[in-house]
Order: C-alpha cells, then structure tokens, then sequence
C-alpha cells in the first residue's frame, strides 16, 4: 500500500513581492558603487552612462537599426534553412527508398 502520497501535506508558497518602483531603481543605481557588476555589464553592451542625452539618442537609434538589420538577415537565414531542411528530407526519403531497393534485391 502507498499511502504516504495521500499524507503529503501541500505547501503554500508565499505571494510575490511587489517588482520595485522606477524611483527605488534610480535611488539604488545612484547609491551603487562604481564597482558594481551593473556598470561592467553596461560597458560591455556599449551603453554609457555619461553620453549627454543627444549622443544616447543616436545611440538607441543605432541600436534599433542594428536589431532590425539582424532580425532581417535571420529571417532570410530561416528561409534559407527551411529550404536547406526540405531539400534533407527528400534526400532522406530517396536514401530509404534505395536501401529498400537494396534490400529487397538482397533477399
């Protein structure tokens, strides 16, 4: 008999904290010391923090234009592995058809 899966007892989680607000970010960032991982990561991805608000513009923008010029070139990327795919899978049913040919003369 099993009956220790009916005694288990069903744990409640505790509710989700609230996410932070937009100004409790801020005042955090601005209390975060200059080593703090965050600013390792935004040099990484090329942001800079201290780009006056022009320089950020042209920068989002660049950044817009990059993902739509990437997002392009994967689209015609999917299109080329589709055909690529189907291409596989007829040669694939050809082979099948061989090997029983083969097969069959072998008997």
């Amino acid at each position: 008999m099993n009956l220790g899966s009916k005694a288990k007892k069903r744990v409640v989680l505790p509710t989700r904290p609230e996410p932070p607000s937009v100004d409790q970010i801020l005042e955090d960032i601005s209390r975060a010391a200059p080593n703090d991982p965050v600013f390792s990561i935004l040099e990484k991805t090329g942001e800079d923090p201290t780009l006056p608000p022009d320089s950020e513009v042209e920068f989002r923008f660049q950044q817009c234009r990059q993902y739509l010029e990437l997002n392009e070139r994967l689209k015609e990327a999917q299109g080329r592995l589709q055909t690529q795919r189907g291409e596989l899978q007829a040669a694939g049913e050809q082979l099948d058809g061989k090997v029983a040919e083969v097969k069959g003369q072998v008997l």
